[in-house]
């Protein structure tokens, strides 16, 4: 499999080593200040870039009837957008909060955990997500996604910052040190706590899974989640 890497920083050097491994070709790959090969020969691109271009690289190939796997979080204001555009050019793309197959596994026990949750009102449900210093957006895209999980399945009505009110769901963000990411969901009463939390070791974890997203997804067309790929 011939793959572009759009973004070429940590996750993008780290899918690569992970690419290569398993028998794949890098044909191309760009970031700020850096652009070597040609788009054009990929069977896949895998974006990882930061936000401000993110939308950009992923159009660019879409229109070029690449399939996309798009990790890049912090710019879904135009997701509309940019899924109309790989429909209209018969290709496929698949943006995910988190790759992680552990993550994944993770939303699933969220989700479960606050449909059961729902019916105690005495309990109430908080976010926290922990990331190394670079990144950009916060909350995580991870953490809104828990977050959208929780609201789905509960009477919370949406998410905020701080100072939640009764039908809001706070997510607290810290940014320290190298720390790969952190998400930990509480649910607090008078009388007690129950906290379900993932902690990722490394990037490995997400480089592996967007992997295994752009095995799949090659010579396929439409709109996909990490749902389709793992067949949850």
């Amino acid at each position: 499999m011939k793959i572009g890497l759009l973004g070429y920083g940590r996750m993008g050097k780290a899918i690569e080593k992970i690419a290569l491994e398993r028998g794949h070709e890098i044909v191309y790959k760009i970031d700020k200040d850096y652009n070597h090969g040609n788009l054009i020969k990929a069977d896949v691109a895998i974006n990882f870039s930061i936000p401000s271009a993110a939308v950009n690289n992923v159009i660019i190939a879409l229109e070029n009837s690449i399939p996309v796997i798009c990790g890049t979080t912090g710019w879904l204001d135009h997701y509309k957008k940019v899924t109309q555009i790989a429909l209209h050019n018969k290709t496929a793309f698949l943006y995910a909060s988190n790759f992680s197959i552990g993550v994944n596994l993770f939303f699933k026990l969220n989700k479960t955990l606050a449909k059961i949750v729902q019916k105690h009102s005495d309990y109430k449900a908080s976010v926290e997500e922990i990331h190394h210093i670079h990144k950009l957006d916060a909350p995580s895209g991870t953490a809104i996604t828990l977050a959208e999980e929780i609201i789905e399945n509960s009477n919370l009505k949406q998410w905020c910052k701080q100072d939640a009110g009764e039908d809001e769901l706070e997510i607290k963000s810290i940014r320290e040190g190298e720390v790969p990411g952190i998400h930990t969901i509480q649910y607090k009463s008078d009388i007690d706590s129950i906290t379900i939390r993932h902690e990722a070791f490394d990037r490995k974890g997400f480089a592996y899974g967007a992997l295994i997203a752009a095995e799949w997804i090659v010579g396929k067309k439409g709109i996909f989640k990490m749902d389709d790929v793992l067949n949850f």
